[in-house]
């Protein structure tokens, strides 16, 4: 039977949302404050990881990474999906042997996608490298793909299955009304079955809403990206114990991020650079590419982030209603997920059981916890 969905966020997790609940044949309404991709589904490094990540999200990264093989399929659009491989570069003995148990971890869960690598190998792969790095831990088949070309490709694709996109209109309350909820934006008034929370860094407050508060941060991931070099990198390059996510792009630029956050004004609600972490940032690029010196940065930007204190999102139904479902909280690493995120989402709406184990990512997992706000 056919369902009126109203999700809150544009983000690529909504958007993800939103394409699959409508292949279902439901009638889906995607509400934002801005635009699809305003925030950090737009703006981010555009990593397609498997590499590193949360042993409870290894699941989830593993059947995401099938989808982005043929992303055309589902979207329409490659979304500039480029299978390079990921590497983590160890910087001395200690990094190593961080990695080695990481390659321990990740073989005792049933998986063997990471693997280390030796110096020699290291520097085959990545000859332009200091050459100080005693070896890596690798990912073949990561890589990265273009952030807004991505969303823009899930939102035209939710369009062409008939969703209604509402952008620049603020969500200002819900009210419950029989199973479902009357969702005020604007001068619009919605009404929906199911509602779904893909609301990014704002999703605390619908979550304060509903009466399951949750201890989210609005954070500012900084990114930098040069002038054209000439080619001296296939991989995309990590560090073992400092923030770094680093590639060359096919037209020459280098795109420096990792994490190192800037400064959220939370009374405009945008994000802003923060000079010294920028510096931070590029001093691991030069203990690692001493030759970057004198590279030029064309552009800075951040881009506001919904973190959890634990590192993984909320994902799964709510835990005071039956027809909200929760997708938000991402952590600076939700964009390799989202066509595995959208599908979780309808398993929910549709009374399914996902494939994948979401139970970890639970929002009951923060009961008790008070809200301030």
């Amino acid at each position: 039977m056919s369902a009126r969905i109203v999700i809150v966020g544009a983000g690529l997790h909504g958007c993800s949302a939103a394409v699959h609940l409508s292949a279902q044949g439901h009638r889906v309404t995607v509400i934002d404050k801005d635009y699809a991709g305003r925030h950090a589904s737009g703006v981010n490094a555009g990593g397609v990881r498997r590499l590193g990540r949360h042993p409870a999200e290894i699941p989830l990264a593993m059947a995401a990474w099938e989808r982005w093989q043929r992303m055309a399929e589902v979207v329409g659009d490659d979304c500039d999906f480029r299978p390079v491989g990921q590497i983590k570069v160890a910087e001395n003995g200690a990094d190593l042997e961080t990695l080695a148990d990481r390659e321990r971890q990740v073989r005792s869960l049933g998986f063997d996608h990471e693997y280390l690598i030796t110096r020699d190998e290291l520097h085959k792969r990545v000859p332009a490298l200091s050459p100080h790095c005693p070896g890596g831990l690798a990912c073949d088949g990561d890589g990265y793909a273009n952030p807004y070309r991505t969303v823009t490709a899930w939102r035209r694709q939710a369009q062409r299955q008939g969703v209604s996109f509402f952008e620049g209109v603020v969500v200002t309350g819900l009210e419950a009304h029989g199973s479902g909820w009357k969702v005020q934006a604007g001068l619009h008034r919605f009404s929906a079955d199911i509602l779904i929370n893909c609301a990014g860094a704002w999703a605390g407050t619908l979550c304060q809403w509903l009466g399951e508060p949750v201890p989210l941060a609005a954070e500012a991931p900084m990114l930098m990206i040069t002038e054209r070099l000439k080619p001296f990198l296939g991989p995309v390059i990590g560090a073992t114990s400092r923030p770094l996510s680093f590639k060359q792009f096919e037209n020459g630029t280098v795109l420096i991020g990792g994490g190192v956050r800037g400064e959220v004004d939370s009374r405009r609600q945008v994000a802003e650079t923060c000079l010294g972490g920028l510096a931070d940032n590029a001093d691991t690029v030069l203990s690692l590419f001493p030759f970057m010196h004198e590279a030029r940065i064309v552009r800075t930007w951040a881009g506001m982030e919904a973190v959890m204190p634990d590192q993984i999102p909320v994902l799964g139904p709510g835990s005071t209603s039956e027809s909200v479902i929760h997708a938000f909280g991402f952590s600076a690493h939700g964009f390799q997920l989202s066509p595995i995120s959208g599908e979780i989402v309808a398993d929910l709406a549709m009374g399914r059981e996902p494939a994948y184990p979401i139970k970890p990512f639970s929002i009951t997992r923060f009961q008790g916890y008070r809200s301030s706000g």
